[in-house]
């Protein structure tokens, strides 16, 4: 069965030809399949005479946004931390049949800006997936300066929690078309969800969603809550964290170490969140 109609390189749905089985017996119709492809982040840094270009991240996503991904990822790792740092963005990338693909996102870092590169290298061979232990990634935290979140003032009525799972699925536009995307949205002390980004990957979703604002010259979310279609992994409480985002709440389960950094970080922790009911695993004070 290969792809009927598929759309170009870019397109965040691709078209199947596919048998359906039923009761009824079989058919052959097209369905929507969420697009998964490949983007390469590479940074070009140094000084204005001695200008070096890296690869730092090859990651899995729905194609969109890819501009927000790139800087929403370099903004939780810790490499950039203002907008001004970036003096330009460049799509890149062809096919086999050189066709444009945009599967390369390239920024262009300003000149006085020191980056580690060490500090890059070891930080992107290693996801959650690597086996990575607890002790060592709150640790890492810890390295890069982040503190607890204090006195941030944000408090939610827990009916408005309730009311969060079907707010984002609202906004869910192409999840709704193809039943395969993750969905992640930021949202104020009345439970409205204000913003939005849908992908593949949970962690793409979370950083299109915060480089959107990093490049609107928000960095600091202390106003608003986060909220995940998925479960929540210590990697999205980190990129919460860096945001300063005080509250994240989840239509899944968190992992023992997620738990482990809200409570150590004072971050609210919310799981399974749903119209009927949700749980705290930390911060129960902002829940009212």
């Amino acid at each position: 069965m290969n792809p009927q109609n598929r759309q170009n390189s870019g397109s965040q749905e691709t078209q199947f030809e596919i048998v359906e089985f039923s009761a009824a017996g079989s058919e052959t119709r097209n369905d929507l399949v969420v697009t998964e492809e490949p983007v390469e982040i590479r940074i070009v840094f140094g000084t204005a005479n001695d200008r070096a270009m890296r690869s730092v991240s090859i990651t899995m996503r729905t194609p969109g946004n890819d501009q927000e991904l790139a800087a929403g990822f370099l903004m939780a790792e810790g490499i950039l931390t203002h907008r001004e740092q970036m003096v330009g963005f460049k799509t890149l990338g062809q096919d086999s049949e050189g066709r444009a693909t945009g599967n390369i996102v390239r920024i262009d870092v300003a000149s006085d800006v020191q980056l580690d590169v060490g500090r890059l290298q070891r930080n992107f061979l290693t996801s959650s997936s690597c086996g990575v232990c607890g002790k060592a990634s709150l640790e890492a935290l810890e390295m890069q300066g982040l503190e607890p979140i204090k006195g941030d003032g944000f408090k939610i009525k827990s009916a408005s929690v309730r009311g969060l799972s079907a707010g984002l699925r609202l906004h869910q536009k192409t999840f709704s078309r193809t039943g395969g995307l993750h969905a992640a949205g930021l949202f104020g002390p009345a439970g409205s969800v204000v913003s939005t980004r849908e992908d593949v990957g949970r962690h793409n979703a979370v950083d299109k969603l915060i480089g959107r604002c990093f490049l609107d010259g928000q960095t600091l979310l202390s106003k608003y809550g986060m909220m995940v279609s998925g479960r929540v992994s210590f990697e999205i409480m980190q990129k919460a964290l860096v945001a300063g985002l005080p509250m994240v709440v989840a239509v899944g389960a968190p992992s023992s170490l997620a738990v482990e950094m809200a409570r150590q970080y004072n971050m609210t922790l919310i799981g399974f969140a749903s119209p009927e009911r949700f749980n705290v695993y930390a911060g129960r004070e902002r829940i009212e």
